[in-house]
């Protein structure tokens, strides 16, 4: 049956939240591969508004069954919070909900160490979320994790644990932190599986059962280019956030997916240190920039602004497959005359692609702009395409000659209803 993967075609905070909570009624399955609570999906629906990190956005519908891959790495005191908090607002989880034994833990020190070693690079720091998603995916391919799974034999969980300890420990005290105590995380940690051990189970035969007769959604983080090998590295994310990654992080076989979705921000944002081209850092753009800055939903931090990077998300077609675009917060744009859009790079005088810079040299770049008409009118109630005034409709046009990828979606306000299908 259909496999369906919705991935980011920016640096994250393109409003995935929104387009699969709009999507994953008509799927049996919405399953997260990749990331860990760095990333943050904010859904508003009639149970309220949500800032979800681990659990999957398909998780308010009744019918939907929800999974954790091996490829996301998880913080058990924050699954657990919001667990808790999705049952205080009505939303029943109960058996819908199914944790892979593969996935890694993230450990305090890896929080620790995550601060510390961002402090210690002082002007060199890129902007982590502090909160150990790269320091637990180093120790997963360093052989050094621990797993949910480990924490079912406590006898296994304790080896692991002290051996961790006995290194990590060197490491924060000799950046400045204060050592980990191991009784209080080896009981924590095994208070933390009692509650949610009834989730944890083997994901393959689920998902190989699954495939043969069901519809999966499948829930990428972060967004494209904070892949760590084809995103504005170092200034980048630590898991794969490219299609492809369902495979490793699920057990998705290739061959099975049957759609692509990008999401596309009308304008772009980012959060953190890195290069972004069309950033407004012009002191007289200051109201544009303002108009267009957010707060990110994970760490609180606010979020650079810039223009529409077609670029980027024609770039970030190419590496995925992407077969149709589910555009966010087209009504943002309604307050202005006149918009801006990124189709290009200037770079040593030459017109340029992404793929055709280093990656170093982004920094370097000078977008190219083509001006649009803005349309100064509210869209916020408008549900049929052919209802936006005419210069919106051009905008979403643009987008699709552009990136040659059909805009199948239009997000006009935050709300699960507020979405045009065209």
């Amino acid at each position: 049956m259909a496999v369906t993967v919705v991935l980011g075609t920016q640096w994250g905070d393109e409003g995935k939240g929104k387009a699969i909570d709009f999507l994953a009624g008509k799927f049996d399955f919405v399953a997260r591969f990749n990331g860990g609570n760095n990333a943050g999906h904010t859904v508003i629906n009639s149970f309220g508004t949500f800032r979800i990190h681990l659990v999957p956005s398909g998780i308010f519908y009744p019918h939907t069954r929800c999974l954790i891959g091996g490829g996301v790495v998880i913080d058990p005191a924050v699954l657990i919070q919001e667990l808790g908090d999705l049952e205080a607002a009505g939303v029943h989880v109960g058996k819908r909900l199914s944790i892979s034994p593969r996935a890694h833990l993230i450990m305090p020190y890896h929080r620790i160490l995550d601060g510390l070693y961002e402090d210690a690079k002082g002007k060199g720091a890129i902007g982590t979320t502090r909160r150990g998603i790269g320091p637990a995916f180093a120790d997963k391919v360093s052989y050094n994790g621990i797993r949910v799974g480990d924490l079912a034999d406590p006898e296994v969980f304790e080896d692991k644990l002290r051996a961790q300890l006995a290194v990590k420990n060197k490491l924060i005290v000799a950046l400045g932190g204060a050592p980990i105590d191991f009784k209080e995380t080896y009981t924590s940690y095994l208070g933390y599986y009692e509650m949610i051990k009834k989730f944890v189970a083997e994901l393959a035969p689920i998902v190989h059962q699954g495939l043969k007769k069901n519809k999966f959604l499948l829930e990428q983080a972060m967004g494209t280019f904070l892949d760590p090998d084809w995103g504005t590295y170092p200034f980048v994310t630590a898991s794969t956030t490219l299609a492809s990654a369902a495979t490793g992080g699920l057990g998705i076989p290739p061959r099975e997916i049957t759609h692509v979705l990008g999401v596309t921000k009308a304008y772009t944002t980012r959060v953190g240190a890195g290069p972004m081209p069309t950033e407004i850092v012009n002191p007289q753009e200051r109201s544009i920039r303002d108009a267009l800055t957010e707060v990110a939903a994970t760490t609180g931090r606010t979020r650079r602004a810039g223009w529409l990077d077609l670029e980027l998300v024609r770039s970030a077609a190419q590496l995925s497959g992407i077969d149709g675009l589910f555009v966010t917060k087209l009504d943002v744009l309604s307050q202005f005359e006149t918009i801006q859009v990124g189709v290009g790079y200037q770079w040593n005088g030459k017109r340029a692609r992404y793929f055709d810079i280093p990656p170093y040299r982004l920094r370097d770049v000078h977008p190219i702009y083509r001006q649009l008409r803005g349309w100064q009118k509210d869209i916020r109630e408008v549900r049929r395409f052919a209802d936006l005034p005419r210069q919106a409709q051009r905008y979403i046009e643009f987008i699709e000659e552009q990136t040659d990828v059909p805009v199948h979606w239009i997000s006009v306000g935050p709300e699960r209803q507020a979405t045009i299908k065209r």
